[in-house]
């Protein structure tokens, strides 16, 4: 049989009100009753009904984090060290994927979903600057992350883009490479990921003189190995050479690298390479791949903190805050010095 608030209150000599006082924290409660209860809980295993909890609080406990793919390996373990960040407050997380279709990043923000949850983290991909309205009617409390819009209604946290990517140019320069490739850009994209990331690579060219080309920029479509493969093979094709890649994520990277090797290139004696995001696989690829690591646990542990943060204080006026995470540079075998 299942234990119940009975059975504690039985096992710590206390009443039935008291012992939901001290699972819903009460705070007027003395500290030896406390510890009772909470003996009385651990020794019979007995675990609070979440539902009806949350019906007399007027909350679930759980949060809502919209991605645009878990395909994409960053998105995914963003997605882990969000869940770990919620765990430690306490809460639960549901994972929705819009799959980057701006109906769908609306949809998510409304409906009878929001009902079921306290707040939402929201990295939206179709959406940008002009759609910032579109955020004032959302009456959740919400926490924005990624690029797409930046100083909207509500707090902001993201990684710094165009930083990182200038340090991963600037440190395969700084290994004598002048010719170095970009795969990853979106045409025309100004605010965004790549966007931003293409911005730091010209910033990294500027500044050791070394005149902008723009063959050797290859675009892709989605942010996948398929993509960074594709993009290689036309880089190989076009007959442009280098002997640098900075891939704007690490996926990117891995599929070019596989191209190149492919093709008799070694990495890093022909072409040093360098990517993006420091996702677990890096670790492990022939040669491990260097990275930029944007700080995926203090984005996730910021965003929850703020969203924690607007949850616990409905109605009160709070400014909205942007975080950037810090970032690191991390060398591996793809950049390394070549005697």
């Amino acid at each position: 049989m299942s234990i119940t608030m009975h059975d504690v209150a039985r096992l710590a000599g206390v009443s039935i009100k008291t012992v939901s006082n001290v699972i819903n924290d009460y705070q007027h409660i003395r500290p030896e009753t406390r510890e009772r209860v909470t003996a009385a809980i651990e020794e019979l295993g007995y675990r609070p009904n979440l539902t009806a909890r949350g019906l007399r609080s007027g909350r679930t406990g759980v949060i809502s984090l919209i991605i645009p793919d878990l395909r994409n390996a960053y998105f995914a373990e963003l997605a882990d060290a969000v869940m770990r960040a919620a765990d430690a407050q306490g809460l639960s997380v549901i994972i929705e994927q819009s799959g980057a279709d701006r109906e769908r990043e609306i949809g998510l923000l409304g409906g009878e979903r929001k009902q079921k949850v306290d707040g939402i983290l929201y990295s939206a991909l179709a959406l940008g600057e002009d759609d910032a309205y579109i955020l004032n009617d959302v009456d959740t409390p919400l926490v924005l992350l990624g690029e797409r819009i930046f100083h909207g209604p509500t707090d902001h946290v993201t990684m710094h883009n165009t930083e990182g990517a200038r340090a991963a140019t600037a440190h395969l320069i700084a290994l004598g490479r002048r010719r170095i490739a970009v795969v990853g850009a979106h045409r025309g994209e100004v605010i965004g990921s790549a966007g931003l990331r293409l911005v730091g690579y010209k910033q990294a060219l500027d500044d050791a003189g070394i005149e902008y080309d723009d063959r050797l920029v290859a675009e892709v479509g989605g942010w996948f190995r398929s993509g960074g493969a594709q993009a290689m093979r036309l880089l190989l094709e076009s007959g442009v050479e280098f002997d640098g890649v900075v891939a704007f994520n690490d996926s990117m990277a891995l599929g070019a690298m596989r191209v190149m090797q492919e093709a008799g290139l070694r990495i890093p004696h022909d072409v040093a390479v360098i990517g993006y995001d420091d996702i677990d696989e890096t670790r492990y690829t022939l040669p491990t791949l260097s990275t930029i690591d944007p700080g995926k646990d203090e984005i996730a542990e910021v965003a929850v903190r703020f969203l924690v943060e607007r949850i616990a204080n409905p109605g009160t006026v709070i400014e909205p805050r942007e975080h950037l995470a810090a970032f690191a540079l991390v060398e591996r075998e793809s950049t390394a010095v070549v005697a």
